[in-house]
């Protein structure tokens, strides 16, 4: 079976990633999908952090 490969940009530097983390970061709750440079930054020392799974371009 061949692997398919798609597409999806981080919703925070807007450019294409092959591995995005799903992410809050907020207070409002709301889930984001992040690459590996934004998700550092966001992650660290943040009370409202919660990880949500990755997203792989492989499948």
């Amino acid at each position: 079976m061949a692997l398919r490969s798609r597409i999806k940009f981080c919703n925070r530097c807007k450019q294409p990633a092959p591995v995005l983390y799903r992410i809050r970061f907020d207070e409002s709750g709301t889930w984001i999908f992040v690459c590996p440079q934004c998700w550092l930054p966001l992650s660290q020392n943040n009370p409202y952090y919660i990880y949500g799974g990755t997203w792989k371009a492989r499948k």
